[in-house]
């Protein structure tokens, strides 16, 4: 046989009763009429295929057949059937590669040495199962003679030991459905049973058809599964971006359900002035049109916090998307921004569960975030909350299927998630990887998202200024010494020309549109980032100035002597920016 050997605990016989009689039993079992075979087939239909999970079904085929029909029987199945591909159509040249799979064994034959689980089914061309592989038909060995075993066994030492375990007679019969060529099925049968006949070979050519049908819908579905999974792994941020103040660590697990792949997203998004944007959602409903959707809201909200660091301003928006989609979708969002200069974190949620804080000690809290409506309800607006993060605390942001089992409600499963959480950080912060901790008796039903933002100083090579401007025309003259003197104390004094004439620009246009600058922020990081904000409500934009025009080129100028600009609106106005890069010798 080309796969591996059998424990005697994967069947269900009593103890009590030996192993002798137990085994005369069974075979005065076998089907031997024309009824009792078709009764014997029309079980195999509710036997076989439980579920579809390609393994499974194989060995389902192996423990049906033993010992009603043979005393021993494993399954081998293509390489490229277990990728989830398609099998071998006829007229392929050679042997397919094929990978061992299931076995089942009565006690008598547990001393052979077939392949083990998993191991691919390499074996000399002359074999009896490449024949049944090559050329789709079964084979049939019914008195076995010395000279067979080689022809059998997939080593020399397996052929000796099928031969002291008294085993005496061989078939193989092709998997085969839809036309395509699955892998094959071979049986023994040892002391105390009768060889195989030609009945014998006619009744498990039926049975295998029977089961190559469900080892191909096992095959469709893992395969159906994988580029779900695959679409939404693309559609999840693939690293996470380097936010000054914050190291985020994120996790995500699929669901154990091969049904359950769904719409779990998260996002981890860099903003101006060191801000750091963090979202986690979860789309209601599993597959690819779940899926679809988590992508396309992930990529809304990022183009909407480039342009409003305000969570609840952004969840309302993003409400107005999901209701204008066509499926009608609805989904949970929890946003949040960090702002480093202020070592403290703004969160809205829509419907979603609530994050949790750990301290330094390891104690967890909730934070209580105004409960808003999921997104696509229609209820709006969306209340925000604000919350320190302070170095060596932990924001923690998950989606249900972390916590959610088959028993207790919410407030039980906050609890158990609540008790586990110390360890699952620590968990996340060694390894990266918090799977294996239990949260309760229940086993897990859903994907999960697990995403951890840890407050922390700024890095070395990282700093962060904000000064207040004063809101008449003394600002540029203000904001122009602060940033020279900065930049002199940071080395920087090659930038200082040209982050004079940027600052003096995004204080005039603050002045003369934005009622009034009021923060100046610098920051040094992997490039320098100037920011000026006011509570104008307009954000600016480049305009085609003519040429007898004597303003209106001022963000021309930022444009040019920036790496980039921009600008995003606050809670309570806007913030204009730009970036110069810094040269590696000054890093």
């Amino acid at each position: 046989m080309a796969t591996s050997g059998s424990n005697g605990d994967r069947h269900r016989w009593s103890t009590r009763i030996p192993r002798s009689v137990r085994r005369a039993a069974a075979v005065l079992r076998r089907p031997r009429t024309s009824r009792g075979r078709l009764a014997w087939l029309n079980r195999a239909s509710t036997t076989i295929g439980t579920t579809l999970d390609l393994g499974r079904t194989a060995q389902e085929l192996t423990d049906f057949v033993v010992p009603r029909l043979a005393d021993g029987a494993a399954v081998d199945l293509l390489e490229s059937v277990l990728r989830g591909e398609a099998g071998a159509r006829a007229g392929g040249a050679g042997a397919p590669v094929t990978r061992a799979v299931a076995v089942s064994a009565v006690p008598e034959l547990e001393t052979l040495e077939p392949d083990e689980p998993g191991e691919l089914s390499v074996h000399p061309q002359t074999l009896i199962t490449v024949h049944c592989l090559r050329n789709r038909e079964p084979v049939l060995l019914s008195r076995m003679r010395r000279d067979d075993y080689r022809r059998v066994a997939p080593t020399a030492g397996a052929a000796e030991a099928m031969r002291r375990a008294g085993v005496h007679s061989y078939m193989a019969v092709p998997l085969t459905a839809r036309g395509v060529l699955l892998g094959a099925a071979d049986f023994v049968r040892g002391p105390g049973s009768p060889p195989f006949t030609r009945s014998d070979v006619e009744l498990a050519t039926e049975l295998a058809s029977k089961a190559a049908v469900f080892i191909d819908n096992a095959r469709l579905y893992g395969r159906e599964r994988e580029h779900v999974l695959s679409l939404q792994r693309s559609l999840l941020p693939r690293a996470t971006p380097n936010t000054p103040g914050l190291e985020v660590f994120t996790h995500y697990t699929p669901s154990p359900d091969p049904g359950g792949v769904g719409g779990d997203w998260f996002d981890v998004m860099a903003l101006p002035g060191g801000r750091t944007a963090l979202v986690v959602g979860d789309v209601m409903g599993h597959g690819v049109a779940a899926a679809a959707t988590m992508g396309r809201l992930r990529t809304v909200s990022r183009t909407l916090l480039g342009m409003d660091t305000a969570p609840d301003r952004v969840l309302a928006r993003l409400d107005l998307v999901v209701r204008d989609l066509e499926d009608d979708p609805v989904a949970t969002c929890l946003c949040a921004v960090y702002d480093p200069a202020t070592a403290s974190c703004t969160l809205a949620g829509a419907g979603h569960m609530p994050p949790l804080l750990v301290d330094a000690s390891g104690a967890v809290s909730r934070v209580e975030v105004p409960v808003g409506a999921p997104l696509g309800a229609g209820v709006i607006p969306y209340d925000p909350v604000t919350v320190p993060v302070a170095a060596g605390q932990r924001l923690v942001l998950y989606t249900d299927g972390l916590v959610k089992t088959r028993e207790g409600d919410v407030d039980a499963w906050l609890r158990r998630l609540a008790d586990a959480l110390p360890e699952m950080v620590e968990r996340l912060l060694d390894a990266q990887d918090p799977s294996g901790i239990p949260l309760g008796e229940g086993s897990r039903l859903d994907e999960s998202v697990l995403l951890m933002a840890a407050g922390g100083e700024l890095p070395e090579g990282t700093d962060l200024r904000v000064w207040p401007l004063p809101p008449d025309g003394t600002a540029a003259s203000a904001a122009r010494s602060l940033v020279t003197a900065q930049l002199a104390r940071w080395g920087l004094e090659e930038l200082a020309d040209v982050a004079e004439l940027v600052v003096s620009e995004l204080v005039g246009n603050a002045l003369r549109y934005g009622g009034g600058p009021g923060q100046l922020r610098l920051m040094r990081h992997d490039r320098l980032t100037l920011e000026v904000s006011d509570i104008g409500p307009d954000l600016p934009q480049i305009q085609h100035a003519r040429l007898s025009d004597e303003g209106g080129r001022g963000l021309q100028l930022v444009n040019m002597l920036s790496r980039r600009w921009g600008s995003c609106r606050t809670p309570d106005g806007k913030v204009v920016w730009a970036e110069q890069d810094i040269p590696r010798a000054l890093l």
